[in-house]
């Protein structure tokens, strides 16, 4: 078992590249909010597309419903635009908080969205994930 867990929250599949990336990076598989945070987990990456200026309903019920004390949280979100994506995890920041979390950081990177951002994420946006997931796992 490992002590640090990624679970993402993707329609579009933008998020799920980087959650991919990040867990390959820390040698762990990115899970689905549908499942049980591990009782072993100290460090947990939580992503999620911006649907709105909010996180994906799975992702929100999988924070309401979680005991986060004690535990470390990294955030991470692709969107079509930056703004949106400050207020979804400034949002999800604030709710971990509220269930005993110390969130660590954050990362956002644009992700495709219909006719905008094509070819993002792209090979520089998931070095820079696999770079925030190395940052993260040092801190923690």
């Amino acid at each position: 078992m490992t002590d640090i867990a990624v679970f993402v929250d993707s329609r579009g599949g933008n998020t799920k590249k980087v959650a991919d990336t990040i867990a390959a990076e820390l040698g762990v598989a990115a899970g689905d909010p549908a499942a049980m945070l591990p009782a072993d987990a100290k460090v947990v990456f939580l992503g999620s597309g911006v649907y709105g200026g909010k996180p994906g309903k799975a992702m929100t019920a999988f924070i309401a419903s979680g005991d986060f004390s004690g535990l470390k949280v990294a955030l991470f979100a692709t969107s079509g635009g930056a703004a949106g994506a400050d207020k979804m995890l400034g949002t999800m920041a604030d709710a971990l908080k509220e269930k005993g979390a110390t969130v660590i950081g954050n990362f956002h990177c644009r992700g495709k969205y219909l006719f905008t951002n094509r070819g993002h994420p792209g090979p520089e946006d998931l070095e820079n994930a696999r770079k925030f997931a190395r940052e993260m796992r040092a801190n923690s």
